[in-house]
């Protein structure tokens, strides 16, 4: 058995989108409605389903919840933190923490996402 897909809760469905198209290199796959439901792939194949909140204001996920990104090295790690930085966007640089290569930063939505390389 694999996981075949999250489904996210989030405000802004199309700003969420954009953010893992952009950055993490997830391909649109599909959006149904007026962006009430985008379906996204990633190379590995998982996909990630966001859809609009149902309620109005901020989604509020529990804490540690967060989505990991596994890269092939410290190297792709340190490549994707320096793109993300030259993007304007505010991460803190990548350290060691709990036997891993790796960085934490937030995705629209308020959804944590980390990205390490684990030797």
């Amino acid at each position: 058995m694999r996981l075949n897909h999250i489904d996210l809760p989030v405000p802004d469905v199309a700003a969420t989108r954009g953010f893992f198209e952009t950055w993490l290199g997830f391909t649109h796959e599909r959006t149904l409605g007026q962006d009430g439901l985008s379906i996204l792939r990633d190379d590995a194949g998982l996909v990630l389903v966001l859809s609009r909140l149902r309620r109005d204001g901020a989604q509020t996920w529990p804490i540690p919840f967060h989505i990991g990104f596994h890269l092939e090295s410290q190297e792709a790690v340190s490549a994707l933190h320096a793109r993300l930085a030259a993007g304007g966007l505010h991460v803190a640089p990548p350290t060691m923490q709990h036997g891993a290569f790796g960085f934490y930063l937030t995705a629209p939505g308020d959804i944590l996402l980390e990205v390490a390389h684990r030797a």
